[in-house]
């Protein structure tokens, strides 16, 4: 960006500020540095702003690879009154929404097996809708069944940084949703790349949903 003076040394920090109060999701180190002068040390120019901000009203946090500005843990309790009613899932979604979390990729016969019954279309139906999942690919096994996972928003709604700040796992043991060791793609990227046994969707329109 030609028209900003690469020396001055707030000026990337204003714009990070600016980005990221204007945007409803979280934004990419890649997609803020994309509009910084030439030369800006982007890792470094967002530190200086989640410090400066530590301790205030709002905080800049990490989700998953991106950053965003939210409201401070100890304050939220303020905005509860204003905030939208989100939809109300069903014990059948949570669950559903719980194993995918903790074992993606999964696919649908992997999530039947672990609950004990069979997933309803209209529960992945629900679960896609908000956004917390996603199809990721088909499994390398005979009918290449569709592979789930969760997402940047799922992380984002439930305040998480990573895969790795799951809560409750102790107690999701406890209710038969997770193995008794947890996978290794519990400490994978959630956008992470497939995995070596999953192709990449040819058709998202014909995919098992």
């Amino acid at each position: 960006m030609t028209n900003h003076d690469p020396l001055a040394p707030d000026q990337a920090l204003r714009i990070l500020e600016a980005l990221l109060f204007a945007s409803a999701e979280p934004l990419t180190a890649a997609q803020l540095g994309a509009h910084l002068p030439q030369g800006a040390n982007v890792e470094a120019a967002i530190d200086q702003l989640a410090r400066h901000y530590a301790g205030r009203g709002v905080n800049l946090v990490r989700r998953g690879d991106a950053y965003a500005f939210r409201t401070a843990p100890d304050l939220s309790f303020l905005l509860r009154a204003e905030q939208e009613e989100s939809r109300t899932l069903s014990r059948a979604a949570l669950e559903t929404l719980a194993i995918i979390a903790y074992h993606q990729p999964a696919t649908r016969a992997e999530i039947e097996k672990i609950r004990g019954v069979a997933v309803g279309k209209g529960t992945m139906d629900i679960l896609l809708e908000t956004g917390w999942i996603r199809l990721r690919g088909r499994r390398r096994v005979p009918g290449r069944p569709v592979t789930y996972g969760t997402t940047p928003a799922f992380l984002d709604h439930f305040g998480l940084e990573s895969l790795a700040d799951l809560p409750g796992i102790e107690d999701l043991k406890g209710a038969g949703l997770l193995v008794s060791r947890p996978p290794t793609s519990l400490r994978l990227p959630f956008d992470g790349p497939l995995h070596e046994d999953e192709d990449p969707l040819q058709d998202l329109d014909s995919a098992e949903q």
